[in-house]
């Protein structure tokens, strides 16, 4: 059938009557929208691609410090390191113990030879008074004694050629590898002069 009105222009009339600039503006808006998310993603993607980047260069790192730790480490070596101080550290703590019982032992020997020392000191060269007269042919002997108790802490004693009395004591000690010359002064006791030699030794 024939239009009594021109095509173009009918369809310019339905263009007009149906408004589409609404729509065109929300099309552009979401035209923007796509723009800034796609922006967005772009530098997310950077943001990761360099971050990835710099994992990877630390990964490397880390492996060849890796290998580096690992090429030097050996096991074996370790273990026989550990072997040898279990073994030095079982030796010092037998050592100690050895020491300490030796040090008992002679602390034990030294209480027993101070007390003997302190009784003849206390008898004197006579003895007792009951003593004296059973003992009196035997001085020389007690007095030879005496020498020897000392002789075996290392005390030497050496007479006054004058009156023959002791003048002068050599302390050794071995221990410490010290030698004391003590000139003994009659004005002191035989008692300070024993407990001399004992700080001595």
């Amino acid at each position: 059938m024939l239009l009594d009105e021109d095509p173009a222009t009918l369809i310019n009339h339905t263009i007009n009557n149906f408004n589409i600039a609404p729509d065109k503006l929300a099309v552009s808006r979401i035209g923007d929208s796509l723009s800034t998310l796609r922006q967005a993603r772009e530098l997310r993607i950077r943001d990761a691609e360099t971050s990835l980047k710099k994992l990877g260069r630390s990964l490397n790192t880390l492996q060849t410090q890796h290998e580096e730790l690992t090429s030097t480490h050996s096991s074996s070596a370790h273990a026989s390191e550990i072997s040898r101080l279990d073994t030095q550290k079982f030796r010092t703590a037998k050592a100690a113990s050895d020491l300490e019982m030796e040090a008992e032992r002679l602390s034990s020997q030294q209480a027993d030879l101070a007390a003997r020392l302190q009784e003849l000191e206390l008898q004197g060269l006579e003895g007792s008074p009951d003593e004296a007269a059973k003992r009196r042919d035997s001085v020389d002997d007690e007095v030879l004694l005496r020498l020897k108790v000392y002789r075996s802490l290392g005390i030497d004693l050496e007479r006054d050629e004058k009156d023959g009395e002791f003048s002068r004591a050599i302390v050794r000690n071995d221990r410490k590898g010290d030698v004391h010359v003590i000139n003994m002064d009659k004005k002191f006791s035989r008692f300070f002069y024993a407990n001399y030699f004992w700080q001595t030794l």
